[in-house]
């Protein structure tokens, strides 16, 4: 079999092998590929790897030998599962690697906006400290996270997982899925909580959820945590919530078009903490996903259906 990875850089820049890939068939690995190069490259390919390339009706079309596609992440929006279907093409796609790792940079993300670690750290060797006439100082108000209400939008794996950090720091957590909770459940969230994280998929029906009407209905000052995805959210809705203090700060690590542009109204606003999507990139999540991403393939060849997403 002749497999090809489109972009395998993220997933793997390097220090994982893909030994176990290349017992497989005849692996070709390419550490980025724009749009144009899609097809030329992927051509006599029976196996396509991707995490971020577009698979679409055109490029499945022109793939003669395609029988597999393996995402390599989660989310598997950039494939057209219903095309590879009517063609019989196998898609699969890696569900759970990174629970632990996103649930750990939610908390990241909300300690250094409670404690600023970082920031202090810096101003320490800066001199700050040096210069100051008390033994201690601090440059912004710390935050005690223990008795705040926690509100998790996404009840899945990792909204699961960061709802149990939460009450293990002492928080009142409150979680919400649309499958399994009343709306009411979702206006408490919204209107009751002091941190609001965003741990689910983006869908149709859901896009900028978090829209400037629902951020009117929040308590003043109120934290916003944004792992899942940029679209989640009217960004233009919240800089302006940050501006005037109705939003207390807003920590994310997606923005609705990666990589992020100069143009993103989050980079103009105050109180944001952004990351560059590596919330899913620890070295143990990739092993992980690297892991599946084999075993996807293998139990394909051997007839056996393991994370198939194409029905």
């Amino acid at each position: 079999m002749k497999i090809v990875v489109l972009d395998g850089y993220a997933a793997n820049p390097g220090d994982i092998s893909w030994q176990e890939m290349e017992e497989l068939g005849e692996l070709t690995v390419y550490e980025r590929t724009g749009p144009c190069d899609i097809v030329p490259r992927a051509n006599d390919a029976e196996a396509v790897l991707t995490n971020k390339c577009r698979i679409t009706r055109e490029v499945i079309c022109a793939l003669p030998r395609l029988r597999y596609i393996g995402e390599l992440a989660t989310g598997y929006n950039n494939i057209d599962v219903a095309c590879a279907s009517e063609k019989g093409v196998a898609v699969t796609n890696i569900p759970a690697y990174s629970t632990q790792s996103v649930a750990q940079h939610v908390f990241a993300l909300i300690l250094e906006a409670a404690s600023r670690v970082g920031e202090h750290s810096r101003l320490v060797k800066e001199g700050e400290w040096e210069r100051c006439p008390d033994f201690c100082f601090w440059r912004h108000p710390l935050t005690e996270i223990a008795g705040k209400r926690l509100g998790v939008i996404g009840a899945g794996a990792i909204g699961s997982r960061v709802a149990r950090i939460g009450r293990a720091f002492g928080m009142t957590v409150t979680e919400y899925s649309p499958s399994r909770c009343p709306k009411e459940t979702l206006d408490s969230i919204i209107e009751e909580s002091d941190i609001i994280s965003l741990n689910c998929p983006l869908k149709k029906d859901n896009a900028e959820m978090i829209n400037s009407s629902v951020i009117a209905r929040m308590k003043r000052g109120t934290w916003l945590v944004n792992t899942a995805r940029g679209g989640l959210v009217d960004e233009s809705a919240v800089a302006e919530a940050l501006k005037s203090g109705q939003i207390g700060m807003y920590m994310a690590d997606v923005v609705t078009e990666e990589p992020i542009r100069g143009t993103n109204p989050l980079l103009g606003a105050p109180n944001v903490m952004l990351t560059p999507h590596i919330a899913w990139a620890p070295y143990e999540a990739r092993v992980r996903l690297m892991d599946t991403a084999v075993n996807n393939l293998k139990a394909y060849l051997e007839g056996r259906r393991l994370n198939r997403v194409d029905g």
